[in-house]
């Protein structure tokens, strides 16, 4: 983890110390998304390409050589940036994707890793099919209040040690994926960033728990349902087991270990909230990127709660947790290059209609009336491979901008672009913050989960049919 975090620092460094681009320019070298073609999304294409394929093809070179993969795909965007638009916009953009884009979501992510990692269930709770869905049921709950990613990195490790002894597990971690990575976070800017986003941008805090639970409550329990089915016939297929003794479980009260942590999970929520509240002014500008003071405070913050819960918490509970750095690590590197791959996607996305996107972008108005089912469809779908944050800003904007006309006479189309942000973040590993951090915390605990494409087949199975419904009962 030195290392990475070494490396980073010194691309950052070089990046930060490069003499081309002036610090106090009138006009900021952003790529011109309008121009860009589709060709410039080929590095994030290979990206993800690369993380769907590397694991299958490649095993030994992928798991000792994913990092350098991650940054070559995204310096195959900006060395071509830097030719055909000059170094002080490829400066520009890695700096800007990094230093607020980035550092943050890694950050964040951190912390909450950190933390939760240090929560245990202690006792023998055994994963059987009730056990299992009253789980899910909690975290689906739990993710709307504490944030997808919280619920996910709190409650993902109790699920793993209550099935160890199970033979079939990935069911359990994919539908783990659906309800409390993705779905369960739609009611409340707590629960996921682009409606965290909506917020800021003036829709009240509680519109989307009372115009989006319905549909979330439809959804969670047709899910929570066909996976209670799905586990008690692998269940009984497998004999009904019962874990092997553990006298350190047998003698253990069912309860939390290191409940200091559920009061740092608080704090971290707490601190992103309160972040997209204040303005503390720009604490500094490097090349041409503002870094607002509100954000750096937050960071600090939260790897101070980081440093919190490592230090509060015994190494003996985090060994008995399972708990390693590999997965946060995996995480880290892989998200660097797709967060420098995916500039020019979303930059072409931004464009709107003048973008080479104008195509779908024009699909989701029709006779100048907005098609709902389009904005929901589109929004997830490129939610479900681009950052779902941005993207429901773009719709949020062509959908007019304006939030006391979104929540009122266009509250259908607000509630399709937030669902669709939200629930189709569900349909990739890199759809939604958590969605990765689950699969990797999973394979450390030696659950074979399935590979990217495997995973869609599972999500093209189960969850487009219910998208399909949603679509044809409210939209």
């Amino acid at each position: 983890m030195k290392r990475f975090f070494l490396q980073s620092g010194l691309l950052m460094l070089v990046l930060t110390l490069f003499p081309t681009l002036a610090t106090a320019a009138e006009h900021l070298p952003h790529i011109p998304g309008a121009e860009l073609s589709i060709i410039w999304a080929i590095p994030f294409a290979c990206m993800l390409l690369s993380i769907a394929l590397g694991p299958l093809f490649f095993a030994h070179f992928w798991e000792h050589h994913f990092g350098k993969v991650a940054v070559f795909w995204g310096m195959a965007f900006l060395v071509p940036c830097a030719l055909v638009y000059g170094m002080d916009t490829a400066v520009y953009e890695a700096l800007h994707s990094i230093l607020l884009e980035y550092i943050p979501f890694i950050v964040l992510l951190f912390s909450l890793f950190t933390v939760a990692g240090g929560v245990r269930l202690t006792g023998s709770l055994v994963g059987t099919p009730r056990v299992n869905t009253g789980l899910l049921a909690v975290g689906t709950l739990l993710a709307s209040w504490m944030g997808t990613t919280g619920a996910a990195m709190l409650l993902i490790r109790p699920l793993l040690r209550a099935n160890a002894h199970r033979k079939y597990r990935v069911h359990q971690v994919v539908f783990f994926i659906f309800l409390v990575a993705n779905i369960g976070g739609s009611l409340t800017p707590l629960g996921d960033p682009p409606l965290f986003l909506g917020y800021l941008k003036g829709v009240d805090f509680f519109w989307t728990l009372q115009h989006l639970f319905v549909k979330t409550v439809f959804a969670s329990v047709i899910l929570l349902a066909l996976y209670f089915a799905i586990d008690t016939y692998l269940y009984r297929k497998e004999g009904c087991p019962e874990p092997p003794h553990d006298p350190n479980a047998a003698n253990e009260k069912l309860g939390l270990e290191g409940k200091v942590n559920l009061l740092l999970l608080l704090g971290i929520v707490l601190s992103v909230l309160i972040s997209g509240l204040i303005d503390l002014g720009v604490a500094f500008t490097i090349k041409g990127v503002p870094v607002a003071g509100a954000s750096v405070a937050r960071d600090v913050v939260l790897l101070l709660i980081a440093y919190a819960s490592w230090k509060l918490t015994s190494r003996q509970s985090r060994e008995l947790n399972g708990f390693t750095w590999g997965p946060i690590l995996e995480v880290g590197k892989l998200f660097f290059g797709i967060f420098l791959s995916m500039i020019p996607a979303i930059a072409i996305l931004r464009a709107g209609t003048d973008g080479a996107l104008a195509g779908l972008i024009n699909v989701v108005f029709h006779d100048g009336q907005p098609v709902n089912a389009a904005f929901f469809w589109l929004t997830g779908a490129l939610s479900s491979f681009l950052d779902n944050a941005p993207t429901y800003v773009v719709f949020f904007n062509t959908a007019g901008g304006d939030p006391n006309v979104l929540m009122t006479t266009m509250s259908d189309t607000l509630v399709a672009i937030s669902a669709g942000a939200v629930f189709m973040g569900a349909n990739t590993y890199i759809g939604n913050a958590p969605n990765f951090m689950v699969r990797s915390i999973a394979e450390d605990r030696g659950v074979a989960m399935p590979s990217f494409f495997g995973y869609m087949m599972w999500s093209c199975g189960i969850l487009v049919p219910i998208f399909l419904l949603i679509t044809f009962i409210f939209f």
